[in-house]
């Protein structure tokens, strides 16, 4: 019956062409007016002019008088990079002025401006474009091309239904992104105030009943063996076998095994096992490459394997715990060493030997085991958080394809 209901309504949408209910709404600045500049960008629509740094929005230096002013309620685009998102609605009560390479429109009053931005951002939108943009070394997308779209259009209650919908959508979207933002910036907070500083003994948050100073080691004494990595040549992959994982795999400070490079053969691996074999809780730090310094820890028993960028850590749990570890080199001043330690050519590279010798700055285990578990219970809020926003906009992204008839 949904179905029915659905079709049902698609068939009493109206086709129109945006020539019939749009119209250039872009005057020149020819007095003059002492106006606020605004650019367009592809994240956050309109934004004051100082704000914006790419070539098409930063516009100080250039006679105003050549500026666009745009009124409020209407919608603006730069036609050299619509096709990467570039268009934004301008929602002010006053007028401002944009560069004169974007071209401006407004809408008539059958046509509610919120509907068509969700149809701007829907898959109906670039179809039209790819198939309307004109030129050679650079593409663009002028007004007159976008006459000649056509879309399907309901009722203006209709129009206004589905629009809040999609608004309401959007908002549990920002509501849930700056919680996970929020909540980054919290573990962000506890790492600098759960560890002492460098050439201190105690950190400023401290969890009761510990008063101990703590210690320094090397890193080598921390652990039950040196740091090994994977093979250095680059192995020959398969179409099934043992999953073979490398930097492109570290994601967040976790492992995607969903971005694994290959297989490799159970040959092959057991070849690699000579010289190391992953095991749970090793804890990795990208040695190599322009990601330095991303961290993870292993945290399943499945079989797997790993290429040479990447450093492997198997901690002494009777001094130093793996996840303690995962965190602790997670810290800005050990970031910043790795930093200042990976030398080579083209390509950073951070010596395992040198990394071995980095001091940990650690308290006894149990001390150990809460600030683990704390940021632990932080980083599961993080990724509540991160799932809930990707699940939204996996069903935008579905209401989008499914609201939206095509022509």
């Amino acid at each position: 019956r949904k179905l029915n209901l659905i079709c049902y309504i698609f068939k009493t949408w109206e086709q129109r062409k945006f020539s019939d209910f749009t119209w250039n709404a872009g005057k020149r600045n020819k007095n003059d007016l002492d106006l606020e500049p605004y650019a367009i960008t592809n994240e956050h629509g309109f934004i004051p002019q100082s704000e914006a740094h790419d070539d098409f929005g930063y516009m100080k230096d250039t006679d105003r008088k050549a500026y666009n002013i745009v009124m409020p309620n209407s919608f603006a685009y730069n036609p050299a990079r619509i096709n990467v998102g570039s268009i934004g609605y301008y929602e002010g009560t006053e007028n401002v002025i944009v560069s004169s390479l974007y071209e401006v429109f407004q809408t008539a009053d059958y046509v509610d401006d919120r509907f068509l931005w969700h149809w701007f951002k829907s898959e109906e939108f670039p179809r039209w474009i790819e198939r309307l943009q004109e030129g050679s070394v650079r593409l663009y997308f002028y007004y007159d091309k976008l006459c000649e779209c056509h879309m399907l259009i309901p009722s203006v209650s209709e129009q206004q239904k589905i629009a809040k919908a999609l608004d309401e959508l959007d908002n549990l979207i920002t509501l849930h992104q700056r919680k996970c933002d929020d909540t980054k910036k919290l573990k962000k907070f506890m790492l600098q105030k759960m560890f002492p500083k460098n050439g201190e003994k105690n950190p400023e948050i401290r969890f009761a009943g510990f008063t101990d100073d703590w210690e320094q080691r090397k890193l080598l004494d921390c652990l039950t063996q040196p740091i090994s990595d994977g093979p250095h040549e680059t192995p020959d992959l398969v179409d099934e076998g043992i999953p073979f994982i490398s930097v492109d795999a570290i994601v967040d400070n976790k492992i995607d095994f969903d971005r694994k490079r290959g297989y490799i053969t159970e040959e092959y691996d057991l070849e690699c096992r000579k010289k190391y074999s992953p095991q749970r809780d090793d804890v990795y730090l990208v040695k190599s490459g322009s990601t330095v310094g991303k961290v993870a820890i292993v945290e399943t028993d499945e079989r797997f394997n790993i290429w040479s960028p990447l450093a492997a850590m198997r901690a002494n749990k009777e001094v130093l715990l793996p996840k303690y570890l995962y965190y602790y080199l997670q810290l800005d001043d050990i970031q910043d060493e790795v930093s200042a330690k990976s030398k080579g050519g083209t390509q950073p590279n951070l010596s395992m030997r040198i990394l071995e010798k980095f001091i940990v700055r650690l308290p006894d285990v149990e001390e150990q085991k809460k600030i683990s578990d704390s940021l632990s219970d932080i980083d599961n809020l993080i990724t509540l958080h991160q799932r809930k926003c990707d699940e939204l906009k996996e069903v935008k992204k579905y209401m989008l394809q499914n609201m939206f008839p095509g022509k």
